[in-house]
């Protein structure tokens, strides 16, 4: 196949590497970005060891413009392309409530984010277009369906949902489609959620008619891989809740 390539961030633990593992079955030339040296360069080792591509590796934080831009440099130089890019990377004070938020508390969700969302759809843009891509932006159903303690990370994952529909409406007539998966898959932050909040956790797990969370590379990373390809081509500004029947409301 033609090589492609595909930016995650937060891409080397959970969710994010089990997107990463999804798009390395199918031989993309991986870029994965995080805070973390030591995880990036583990999971770096897996993939390339696992599935024979070529990772990566990149300490960066989206809510730095400069660091977005060595990001994208660095994957230009090494890849030539951009195909798509998927905005996993969040950090928040969740399990606080509203009011026991400080001004950073809440700053700390909306840079990291919201902002390094928009610094990474921003930069990449350019190359995104050249390629007719794909943007797959995560947020969550702590959002669409008000968690408790969630106040900071649903403000900032609502803000990505507005701001992929704005993209998806403005980089159309580019051929880019621009979409959000709102996943639920028991991570470090659900984990520290069900400590928190076991009754609401229960009643979470109990909704979903399969009686089970999202798998990271199997389900969420399928979905990825399917919006990025052409068989999706067409399908934008669409927010899919993969929350296994999780909370829906009419």
């Amino acid at each position: 196949m033609d090589e492609k390539t595909v930016i995650i961030t937060g891409g080397g633990k959970g969710i994010g590497f089990g997107i990463a593992e999804a798009f390395s079955e199918l031989g993309y030339n991986i870029v994965i970005t995080g805070r973390t040296k030591e995880t990036l360069d583990k999971a770096k080792k897996v993939l390339e060891e696992k599935y024979q591509n070529t990772v990566l590796a990149l300490v960066a934080d989206g809510q730095n413009e400069e660091e977005v831009k060595m990001v994208v440099k660095k994957t230009i130089e090494q890849f030539g392309k951009i195909n798509v890019l998927i905005n996993n990377a969040q950090a928040s004070k969740s399990g606080k409530m509203l009011v026991e938020h400080t001004d950073s508390d809440f700053k700390l969700a909306i840079d990291t984010g919201l902002m390094g969302t928009f610094h990474y759809m921003r930069e990449c843009y350019p190359y995104l277009k050249k390629t007719q891509g794909s943007v797959i932006n995560l947020a969550s159903g702590a959002g669409l369906f008000g968690r408790v303690g969630q106040s900071s990370y649903a403000a900032a994952k609502e803000g990505i949902r507005g701001l992929s529909r704005v993209a998806a409406s403005e980089w159309g007539k580019d051929n880019i489609n621009v979409n959000v998966i709102c996943p639920l898959v028991m991570s470090e932050q659900l984990a520290k959620w069900k400590e928190e909040y076991p009754d609401a956790y229960n009643k979470t797990i109990g909704e979903i008619p399969m009686g089970r969370f999202g798998d990271a590379k199997k389900d969420i990373g399928a979905v990825c891989v399917f919006l990025a390809s052409e068989a999706a081509s067409y399908i934008s500004g669409e927010t899919i809740t993969l929350q296994g029947g999780s909370g829906l409301r009419p």
